[in-house]
Parts: C-alpha cells; sequence; structure tokens
C-alpha cells in the first residue's frame, strides 16, 4: 500500500542458503498461518522464551537452605508432535479490517504442525481452504451435534462444530492423532506484525487487488498490520489468483517471518518476545491439552535447535474437483505419499522446482550454500575414536507436491 512500504530491488541470494543458528530456546511453531499458522503455536512458543528470558534475568539469593527443595529440570516434550493451528476469519468489533459479509467462522488458514520424533525437523502442511472432504461426526462447542457429510467444503469445518470439527477432520485427511490445537484470529495477525516491526518481504512481480488495496511494486517491503493480513489474504493479486497461489505467496511470508523470529536480534531482545506473546496469546484460542505453561515449555524447548533450513512448509497436494471446476480434491496417490512419510515421522524436503504457484526463487541460478565444514583438529592432537554419526536419510517429495523450507528466499508473484 502506498506510503507503507519500503520498495527496494530484490536480492540475489541464494535459493537454498542455509541461516542456522543455534541458540539456548528455539520458538517451536514460528508458523503463522495465512500465513497464520506460524504464528500459532509460534505465538505458544514465544510465550514459553519469553518466560524463560525474564527469569533468566531475575538476581538470586542463596539462602542456604536449598538441599531441601526438591529438584525441578526443565525437560523437552517426549517423541514427536501433532499441532494444529488455525486462522479464523474472526474479527473484533473495533477492528482495523472490514468484517465482510459471511456469517460464522470460518477456518481461513489451516495448517498441521508435525514435529519429529527426534525433534530434528518442524513440517507445516497447509491445507487449501476450497478442498471438498468428507467430515466425521462433530458436536460443536454449544452441543449441537452434527452428522458425518461426505462433499463439505473444508473451511466450514470450523464453523459448523468448532476447533474440534477441523481436527477431526483433518485427523480423518491424514490418519494422524492431533492432540494439539490453537486458532487465532485476524488481529492477532496484525498485532504479530506490528511487534516485529513488520517483515520484509520480497515481490517478483507487481501485486494489485482492489478487493483488500493492496498495491505493491516489484522488490522488497517491509509489512505489518492491516498490509501484512493483505497481503495473506490476497488471492486474486498473486499467481492464477487461486486459493493454492495464496497458500504459495504465504509460505514466502511465513519463511521471511521465521526467520526473522528465529533470528539472534529478535530472539536477544525481551521487550519484542514479550510484545509477541502478548499479541499471540491475546488472539488465540487452545486446546485444553496445550493451555498449560508446562506444556509450551516443552514444546518450545524440544525445538530448540531447529534452524530455518529444519523447517518445510508444504501444500497439501490436490486436483480439481471433477464435479466442481470451483473447488479442489485430495490427490490420491500424492496424498497417501505426504500422509505415510508424516506418519513414519520420515525425514523429508521438497524439490528444487516445487514452488508453488505464485512464489521464485530470489536467485534461480545460485547454487545452494554448502554446509560447513567440521573444524579439523590439530595435528598433534590425540583424539579418540568414534563411531560416525549416522542421521535419519531425507527423502525429497514428489515435485507435484509444493512448498520451500524456511530458509529458502522466495518472492511472491503478482499478476497486476
Amino acid at each position: 500500500m502506498p506510503g507503507r512500504t519500503t520498495p527496494t530491488s530484490p536480492r540475489g541470494i541464494a535459493r537454498h542458503g542455509r541461516l542456522r543458528r543455534r541458540g539456548p530456546v528455539r520458538p517451536l511453531l514460528t508458523l503463522v498461518a495465512g500465513g497464520l499458522a506460524v504464528v500459532l503455536v509460534s505465538g505458544a512458543s514465544v510465550a514459553a522464551i519469553a518466560v524463560r528470558s525474564a527469569t533468566s534475568e531475575v538476581s538470586t539469593v542463596v539462602l542456604g537452605n536449598e538441599d531441601t527443595v526438591q529438584d525441578v529440570r526443565i525437560s523437552e516434550i517426549t517423541g514427536g508432535a501433532n499441532i494444529l493451528l488455525v486462522g479464523t476469519d474472526v474479527r473484533a468489533a473495533d477492528s482495523q479490517i472490514d468484517a465482510g459479509t459471511t456469517d460464522g467462522a470460518r477456518n481461513d488458514v489451516t495448517i498441521l504442525v508435525h514435529l519429529s520424533e527426534d525433534h530434528s525437523q518442524m513440517s507445516a502442511v497447509s491445507f487449501p481452504r476450497d478442498m471438498i472432504v468428507s467430515v466425521p461426526d462433530c458436536t460443536g462447542p454449544d452441543g449441537t451435534y452434527y452428522p458425518a457429510e461426505s462433499r463439505v467444503q473444508f473451511n466450514t469445518t470450523l464453523d459448523r462444530g468448532g476447533l474440534s470439527c477441523t481436527v477431526s477432520t483433518v485427523e480423518s485427511i491424514t490418519g494422524l492423532a492431533i492432540p494439539y490445537a490453537s486458532a487465532i484470529t485476524f488481529d492477532g495477525v496484525i498485532e504479530m506484525s506490528n511487534a516485529l516491526g513488520g517483515v520484509d518481504v520480497c515481490v517478483a512481480q507487481q501485486i494489485t487487488d482492489t478487493d483488500s488495496g493492496l498495491d505493491l511494486s516489484p522488490g522488497t517491503h517491509s509489512l505489518q498490520g492491516v498490509d501484512a493480513l493483505a497481503f495473506l489474504r490476497t488471492r486474486h493479486g498473486v499467481g492464477d489468483g487461486s486459493d493454492l497461489a495464496r497458500i504459495s505467496s504465504q509460505q514466502v511470508f511465513l519463511s521471511a517471518m521465521m526467520r526473522q523470529i528465529l533470528s539472534v536480534g529478535t530472539l536477544s531482545n525481551p521487550a519484542t518476545l514479550y510484545k509477541l506473546a502478548s499479541a499471540a496469546l491475546s488472539n488465540m484460542e487452545l486446546s485444553s491439552t496445550l493451555n498449560s505453561p508446562d506444556t509450551l515449555v516443552q514444546l518450545a524447548y524440544a525445538a530448540r535447535d531447529l534452524s530455518p533450513a529444519e523447517i518445510v512448509f508444504v501444500q497439501y497436494p490436490v486436483v480439481d474437483d471433477p464435479y466442481d471446476s470451483n473447488r479442489v480434491v485430495a490427490s490420491e496417490a500424492d496424498a497417501a505419499t505426504l500422509n505415510a512419510a508424516l506418519a513414519a515421522d520420515t525425514k523429508f524436503t521438497v524439490g528444487d522446482e516445487s514452488n508453488g504457484r505464485a512464489s521464485v526463487a530470489q536467485d534461480p541460478s545460485a547454487a545452494p550454500s554448502a554446509p560447513a565444514s567440521p573444524s579439523t583438529p590439530a595435528a598433534d592432537a590425540e583424539a579418540a575414536p568414534t563411531a560416525p554419526a549416522t542421521e535419519a536419510p531425507v527423502s525429497t517429495l514428489p515435485s507435484t507436491i509444493s512448498g520451500q523450507t524456511a530458509a529458502e528466499e522466495t518472492c511472491s508473484v503478482g499478476n497486476g
């Protein structure tokens, strides 16, 4: 939007540049779906980090009777975790955004976050809102019973039976158990981006959306507030104007936001951490399993060593609905491959040419960054023999499954 962004020329950065930074604690889900996803658990994890950051600065006094106190240690959660993050189109009455005309709350963005058993990878799977699915029977928050039904548009599941109905539907689609869930409103996304002071997003081709007023020229723009939300919600202004193009553009934003939140500058700034935590948690609904400081800290601690390269954004694979050209259905073969990889806890990545419908690499010709070589010990140093470290193999998903890692610096492609 005019006057709210600062365009610069796109930077030539390697598509696969690795940005590993090891720190004491990493936010578990900096994912904002609609880009919100990342926000949801991101917000929860930031809250945990904020608590740890604050208590680490408190002065202590030795009383002399410490041996009478039971030793209490913070530990990471055992094994992996599946968390569903939902971005809703609910807005406060005094919100800065147009309330729209649609009745009820819809899951505008839905992302399944899978933390691997060994905590070495986080996958964020976006489900298209226009996907036609079968919905299991659900009981809404008010006790209303909804029988199972086939051919339901996915983004109506939240209004149909609340957050638990959306969770049950994704469990049915993927075959995974999802014990944790969280929902965030549009207002939360606005406040999160404001707390960060804006998210730098690359635009490769003019984005013009008359519905939202979004108008971005090619270059890099710092987006926050209603501008950030407009970018995350636009579909007609990017790619082919579809919901799938919007998911692709959202992943550009989410990856940039992830890199920014995981940066040393953000994690070392208590004021920013508290702003992020407050912005997210004041606009979130948590499942009872997630609404615990202990759980939040354990999840955040489990993901403390994740780098952007180990966070993978994937769009759930779909094809055109044979009965409705304006809708999509799951691509059976590709969906089975992705579901199996998640169920088996397989570490995976997407192919080099697997950008979505509305994103491109900032520098497609640049070679991937080579991993850092281990330091060589001095010639006269006597090192004890050690067994070679074994890492789980990384599989590459079929090229028909689109996505990117948070380390890949990509640009959104408009159609203006």
